[in-house]
């Protein structure tokens, strides 16, 4: 009989114990829920029950880091989108100029249902399959252009004074991560600068489901046919860390890519890079950062500068140094984006930049000596418009600026922030899986479309080639290649073989006085050390 009843007892023991842990984490939940109660039963106005469940997630989330969040179940499938790269719409990215002013269209997408139906930048949407969307928000217009694959979306668009009917089919609009320089005839993109063709250049954008997969293609089309390689990370703000470690991984052939560390610093992972590469590891390769650099572009960036794989040119970047998990909600319905490590770059050092960290901390990824170069204002801008007209021709020829002044116009004082339609395809990458992690920084400006009307009275370079603006890209291809000596220096080297000749005839000629021999072999080592000192300069 005592077995029994000792059995009896630790069984309940081991529940009571079990109810204690349920109710110790449950009575939190429990008080917000009664405080949602007594709010919609006795408040004096009535109140959405989603807007107060969304304020209390969001009070509990501020108390954390800046990239914990939650997504509601509005936000959740544009996230999903985003990370899978992929979408069924129309193919536009939009912005709203005004609060309840129409919605217009920025540009269409290359090769999209509504750059073939002859949808143009600067449309207003003011209907949508007979009903009026002119005064809605953004984002219902955005939900109004979605549906499945192979259904049609009746537009009524203003162009100007006149008014336009357009029908558009929906398809799989697949979003690119992986671009080129520029565009060929058919619209393809080329992966080699237009200035040097000898050199690849390849700009990621962001950290996709998709972005190893279109990384192996564009390498396995190069064949090494090349000089030197590019890798332009500016802009990037990351995305998944498992996309990071395997770019990292085709350009390295072993040693750790980043570890992750969970709470009180415990090694979670160590990433290795695996043999074999998919370009000749003799090829120099650079790869530009810039501040918007972030997450997942600064683990491939500082995996392949640790270990001398490629030169970093451009700007310090973001430092974020956290991996965030997506946690369904709701049954999936919505998620909580949580910081569950942070990562480390192969030489152990921290990239992540604290609350409190100055300039002067260790953070992030810096340039390599001599390739730390800021591109001003007026020419950056110009740059932008560049490579915003590479990815969209549609907004070839359009007066971006007198655009900027007239949206200006409309909406003095609170513009609303641009949007990509359905996708939000150049924001934020997101991860759609309990299991997938993502490296991901929340407080970036992409180089992208949200740029495509510029500010207003913000001076813009006139004109200018990509070659010609970008002063960080010309700065790495002339280090890879060998051609980055200064005029001076080159002067000084001149200079130098000169005197080494003049050095020659005096030693040969043997009837020279000796303190003038003297004074020749002075003057050369004298403009050798000038010399020295400019290259080293």
């Amino acid at each position: 009989m005592l077995p029994r009843n000792l059995t009896i007892i630790c069984v309940a023991l081991v529940v009571s114990a079990a109810c204690h842990l349920i109710h110790r984490r449950t009575k939190a939940a429990m008080t917000v829920g009664e405080a949602m109660e007594m709010i919609d039963r006795f408040y004096v106005d009535p109140v959405d029950d989603r807007d107060l469940l969304k304020s209390a997630m969001d009070g509990m989330t501020s108390k954390l880091d800046q990239h914990s969040q939650y997504i509601p179940p509005q936000d959740y499938q544009s996230f999903q989108d985003s990370i899978n790269q992929e979408f069924a719409g129309i193919g536009i990215y939009v912005e709203q100029p005004a609060k309840d002013a129409p919605v217009r269209v920025i540009t269409p997408l290359v090769g999209s249902p509504a750059l073939r139906a002859g949808i143009l930048p600067g449309d207003e949407i003011m209907r949508v399959n007979e009903e009026d969307v002119s005064t809605m928000e953004i984002r219902a217009v955005s939900e109004r252009l979605r549906g499945p694959i192979g259904t049609t979306a009746t537009l009524l668009l203003k162009r100007g004074d006149e008014e336009v009917t357009t029908s558009v089919t929906r398809d799989r609009i697949e979003i690119e991560s992986v671009i080129g320089d520029h565009r060929d005839a058919e619209s393809r993109w080329v992966y080699r600068l237009r200035a040097k063709p000898n050199v690849a250049y390849i700009r990621m954008t962001s950290f996709g489901d998709k972005t190893v997969r279109e990384l192996e293609d564009v390498l396995r089309d190069l064949n090494n046919d090349f000089d030197a390689l590019v890798l332009d990370l500016r802009g990037n703000g990351g995305g998944l860390l498992t996309a990071a470690v395997d770019v990292s991984d085709m350009f390295l052939t072993s040693g750790r890519i980043v570890s992750t560390k969970t709470r009180g610093g415990v090694i979670e992972e160590e990433a290795e890079a695996t043999s074999g590469t998919l370009i000749d590891p003799d090829k120099p390769m650079a790869i530009l950062i810039d501040h918007d650099s972030a997450s997942a572009s600064e683990i491939v960036s500082a995996a392949l500068q640790d270990h001398g794989r490629a030169i970093i040119g451009g700007t310090r970047s973001f430092g974020k140094g956290t991996v965030q998990n997506i946690l369904p909600l709701e049954y999936g319905r919505s998620a909580l984006r949580l910081t569950v490590a942070k990562y480390y770059r192969p030489s152990d050092q921290n990239i992540h930049r604290g609350k409190d960290d100055d300039e002067d901390a260790v953070w992030g990824v810096t340039p390599d000596e001599g390739l730390a170069v800021d591109i001003e204002v007026p020419k950056l801008r110009r740059l932008m418009m560049l490579w915003q007209e590479a990815s969209y021709p549609s907004l070839k020829g359009i007066d971006r600026r007198a655009a900027a002044a007239q949206k200006e116009l409309e909406a003095p004082e609170e513009p609303e922030a641009q949007e990509s339609l359905e996708a939000q395809a150049d924001s934020e990458a997101q991860a759609n899986s309990e299991s997938q992690p993502v490296a991901q920084a929340t407080e970036k400006t992409t180089i992208g479309i949200e740029a495509a009307v510029e500010t207003a009275g913000v001076e813009i370079a006139p004109t200018g080639t990509v070659w010609e603006l970008d002063q960080q890209l010309v700065k790495v291809v002339e280090r890879m290649l060998g051609e980055d000596d200064s005029a001076e220096s080159r002067d000084a080297e001149e200079s130098g073989t000169e005197k080494n000749t003049e050095k020659d005839t005096t030693e040969k000629n043997t009837t020279e006085k000796n303190i003038e021999e003297k004074t020749d072999q002075e003057e050369e080592k004298t403009d050798q050390e000038a010399e020295s000192a400019e290259k080293a300069a």
